[in-house]
């Protein structure tokens, strides 16, 4: 399967794209490597992306995908800036957007940023300075510009903010630089050629024919894990961990955290994982009892719980590890998880600005207090036995509770009238 992340610089309709085997995304952004759908063999090709309106594409997401076996072609825009940063790690360059990062011709983002437009069609509404540079350079070969006002004209360009360099802000640049014959010349040619002077179509063009003919990398060039895993990296891709149930869409790391603070026996299940975790530890090694662990970190003195000494950084890939400690949920959880992510998408959508981080410390530790149904003085201990090491971390861990477990009691008082 060939996926291709497009937006401005190519169609969806585009012939090349509808090719069998062949599946268009949205322009790339942070976690979209992480999709389930793309596999072992497949391959991706980065052409568009976002990072003003939403997190860009990290380098270690497609160092990870490329070190789980994903070919990883970029050209054109994000695609051309990316390849050229991870060449040597073995993601494929492809044209001469590219060429000109890997050699240091350019280097801003700028060169290849566009605005966009915000309704989902994802039209481009300003022109790409690669592009600009490229046009001038055009016009220069055909006698119109000379070097000294070619590059005055590229610097007067360049100078107008990439959002801002829309096709009347290009033409009055022009204009008030004196070059009425370049503008007259550029509607000319594209009249004749909608994507005359187009140099980002063109590498795109050309890294989805690389994809279609089979490219594939030297086996010996995936990346090693070391070159992606880090604490970040494992914070990301928990966030995106999914699954599909009952025709739902679930992230994982909510149903884990439903399940820390509503399931009264949650304790006894991190007990159990901790118990697991000792004994099979991750990637290999030697397992121990975790009696024979907590008896060596302690000295022997007992007095401190498995929980108050080990705090494990959780890996959501592990599926051994998420059986394990979801054993207790039930389809009414799922339900339940499934409308309190309903009441956070609501809060995020009404309330302009809103994040996880705005809610109150105060009023999640409340809801944390009267869930445990435990006193204050309690309250580290209490979350230390869930597996979110102390009070501090649960509150703010417990925040994407909120909205939906408000919303809850509010309906609930409100049948109750």
């Amino acid at each position: 399967m060939i996926h291709a992340f497009v937006g401005p610089t190519l169609p969806r309709s585009e012939p090349l794209l509808t090719e069998p085997g062949a599946r268009v995304w949205p322009p790339v952004q942070h976690g979209d490597l992480f999709d389930a759908s793309i596999r072992t063999g497949d391959t991706v090709v980065i052409i568009d992306g976002v990072y003003h309106q939403a997190p860009a594409l990290r380098h270690k997401e497609i160092l990870a995908a490329m070190g789980r076996g994903v070919r990883v072609i970029g050209a054109a825009s994000i695609g051309a800036l990316r390849a050229a940063e991870l060449a040597s790690f073995g993601m494929l360059g492809v044209g001469s957007v590219f060429t000109a990062y890997a050699r240091g011709e350019i280097d801003g983002d700028d060169e290849v940023a566009v605005g966009q437009a915000p309704d989902g069609e994802w039209d481009a509404l300003s022109w790409p300075l690669v592009n600009l540079r490229h046009l001038v350079r055009l016009a220069e070969l055909a006698g119109l510009l000379d070097s000294e006002r070619a590059s005055a004209l590229l610097a007067a360009l360049r100078a107008v903010y990439y959002p801002q360099r829309t096709t009347g802000a290009v033409r009055a640049v022009c204009r008030r630089c004196g070059e009425h014959e370049f503008v007259g010349w550029l509607v000319e040619q594209r009249e004749h050629d909608p994507y005359f002077g187009d140099l980002k179509r063109a590498d795109a063009l050309a890294a989805v024919r690389t994809a279609l003919d089979g490219w594939a990398p030297r086996p010996e060039a995936r990346p090693a894990p070391y070159t992606w895993e880090s604490p970040y990296f494992r914070q990301w891709s928990n966030a995106f961990v999914h699954s599909r149930i009952d025709g739902m869409r679930h992230l994982t790391r909510d149903r884990l955290l439903y399940q820390q603070v509503f399931d009264p026996v949650f304790p006894q299940t991190w007990a159990a994982y901790l118990t697991h975790r000792s004994l099979i530890p991750p990637g290999g090694g030697c397992g121990r009892p975790l009696e024979e662990r907590l008896a060596e970190v302690t000295g022997g003195g007992g007095g401190l719980a498995a929980h108050q000494v080990f705090h494990p950084t959780l890996d959501l890939r592990d599926e051994t590890a998420v059986s394990l400690l979801l054993a207790c949920e039930t389809r009414e959880d799922r339900q339940t998880v499934a409308r309190y992510a309903d009441a956070l998408a609501l809060a995020r959508r009404s309330r302009p600005g809103f994040s996880t981080a705005a809610v109150r410390d105060d009023l999640t530790r409340r809801m944390l207090l009267e869930v445990w149904r435990c006193p204050e003085d309690r309250l580290d201990e209490e979350a230390s036995a869930r597996g979110l090491v102390c009070a501090a971390r649960a509150v703010q861990a417990a925040k994407r509770l909120v909205p939906g477990f408000l919303t809850e009691q509010k309906e609930a008082a409100h049948s109750v009238r």
